[in-house]
């Protein structure tokens, strides 16, 4: 991949739902380029598409016309084995309702990605050892799901999204199901990961999510109305966000 190239090229999306006089547009041609290290944050009204495009760009839907490209390579022609091979090597989820594995502890739900990739199992904990203390939950490795709260899971969701060292990490509403403390626990996470140049796209009805990320698209009935870049992000810091808890 070119280094100058966006890590996302997405180039006359659509993606219908129905047929006929019931067919609906959920995501009506649509361009977009998201380069390297940007932090994305794609709001609007429920329905109005953010989330089909979210796993469009992800390779979990097919489009119903248009191109998706990642890292300059077109995925949205790849076979399902391929797909799959990508998503694993590539792609970070993170979901509003975590999707951890209930029977596994918070350890074993990170090491997973990186079994799953066909690598050792010694790499694995030792992938799962680093990013466990990079969310600040060393101390909750061998605990289940069950016995963890909302923002600790959410905070283990994000370690496994990053356990293969992804180029982008795709998050649908990860704020949703968080009390405003646990909110502010996994946006000190997106900062800092922001920080470090990791590519993110965040579908959220919060504005405290929007509010630290680099640009805001706005979608609306399957399409952009608006396309800003948030110069202030980087400095208003979360201290700046603590106001918007209410």
């Amino acid at each position: 991949m070119n280094e100058s190239s966006p890590v996302i090229d997405v180039r006359g999306l659509m993606k219908h739902h129905g047929q006929g006089q019931g067919r609906v547009r959920a995501v009506d041609d649509v361009d977009l380029e998201v380069p390297r290290g940007q932090m994305l944050a794609v709001m609007g009204p429920s329905g109005c598409g953010k989330s089909t495009l979210l796993h469009l760009l992800g390779g979990l839907e097919r489009p119903s016309d248009g191109e998706v490209w990642l890292a300059g390579q077109r995925i949205d022609t790849l076979s399902e084995r391929a797909l799959a091979r990508l998503r694993r090597r590539s792609v970070g989820f993170v979901f509003q309702a975590f999707h951890l594995v209930e029977e596994l502890s918070a350890a074993e739900n990170v090491e997973l990605p990186v079994l799953l990739a066909g690598r050792s199992r010694r790499e694995a904990r030792r992938r799962a050892g680093l990013l466990l203390e990079r969310v600040g939950l060393s101390e909750r490795a061998r605990h289940l799901p069950s016995q963890l709260s909302g923002g600790q899971r959410q905070r283990i969701a994000v370690a496994r999204a990053l356990a293969n060292e992804p180029l982008v990490v795709l998050a649908d509403e990860p704020t949703g199901n968080l009390d405003s403390a646990a909110t502010l626990e996994v946006l000190r996470i997106f900062e800092e990961l922001r920080s470090a140049g990791q590519t993110l796209v965040i579908v959220t009805h919060d504005e405290r999510v929007a509010a630290t990320a680099d640009r805001l698209v706005s979608m609306r009935d399957g399409m952009f109305v608006d396309d800003t870049r948030l110069a202030g992000s980087h400095t208003r810091g979360l201290g700046g966000l603590i106001g918007l808890e209410g």
